[in-house]
């Protein structure tokens, strides 16, 4: 059964013999993941004096655009950062079992005003063990070219325990990796500056400066796996996301949590001309096809 979850939305909650799950009708958003054992509770509360968002699903765009608009075969559109589903209300519940919940939004006449292109759009999350499977499908039910970008936001509680500090945490990813941010400028684009965070390393050591310049933003990453760690008590948990090409990693500076974002796509760049045609990063859906993308969180 639903159960309330605030003012403005229902909460949705599944479980097994490990971890039990809670997801806000509103955006189809991932509000909580407790483990049974424990009873910890692994994603950040959406405080609203600091970010008022749990795990939000970004589409049909990743990050910003160059002053906010887009545009499409000679009309100019606008769409805000992260686009349209995470304070989407329209969103409704289409399969519930013991593990699983789906979601779905479909074009409408308000979406079409913002966003001129049809579109079906399936959210589902599935329970399996210590692990939460978090599957994107993109149908093109119409006639012309779907262009779009997609993308998770989890945050997660950083530190897990009342015993460590935000130091204490770090990033472990699957491999020695040379990484490098683009720089943001203050309207949230990218530029053409960037910064080196590892060289030749598989850690970043969280502290509450790192993202004083916003995100870390890697682009074509060739990780597919990042574990959340402490120093004090080992692996918290993994993001798997092969399905995801691009990666984020961000927090409000000096707030307990962390969001590790698979992607598909990103931000506009500061030379972007503005048509989603050649937006840099964006995907391409033809008539009658379907596209899927999923990343799984690993409690460890």
């Amino acid at each position: 059964m639903p159960t309330a979850a605030g003012k403005s939305s229902v909460m949705f909650q599944i479980e097994n013999e490990i971890l039990e799950i809670g997801v806000l009708l509103k955006g189809a958003e991932l509000c909580s993941i407790i483990k049974k054992q424990t009873g910890k509770e692994y994603i950040w509360h959406a405080d609203p004096q600091i970010w008022a968002n749990h795990s939000p699903i970004l589409f049909p765009i990743v990050g910003g655009l160059k002053n906010d608009s887009y545009k499409y075969e000679g009309k100019e559109y606008h769409l805000p950062r992260h686009g349209f589903v995470r304070n989407n209300h329209d969103i409704r519940l289409i399969a519930k079992t013991e593990n699983s919940l789906t979601f779905s939004l479909t074009s409408s006449v308000g979406t079409l005003k913002v966003y001129p292109f049809e579109f079906y759009l399936e959210i589902t999350y599935l329970l399996k063990e210590n692990s939460l499977n978090i599957s994107h499908k993109v149908v093109n039910p119409g006639k012309k070219t779907l262009y779009f970008s997609l993308g998770g936001h989890p945050a997660f509680n950083v530190p897990l325990y009342e015993n460590e500090e935000y130091e204490d945490y770090y990033l472990e990813f699957d491999r020695k990796l040379d990484l490098e941010t683009n720089l943001l400028t203050e309207e949230g684009l990218i530029s053409s500056h960037t910064r080196t965070v590892t060289k030749n390393d598989s850690r970043i050591n969280l502290h509450k400066e790192l993202f004083n310049k916003d995100a870390l933003i890697f682009r074509g990453i060739q990780s597919r796996n990042v574990s959340l760690e402490s120093k004090i008590s080992g692996k918290i948990l993994s993001v798997e996301f092969d399905d995801f090409k691009d990666l984020g990693i961000w927090a409000k500076p000096a707030a307990p949590f962390l969001c590790i974002e698979p992607w598909l796509g990103y931000a506009d760049g500061e030379s972007a001309t503005g048509d989603i045609k050649t937006k840099e990063g964006i995907i391409e859906l033809m008539p009658s096809a379907e596209f899927s993308a999923s990343y799984t969180i690993l409690l460890a």
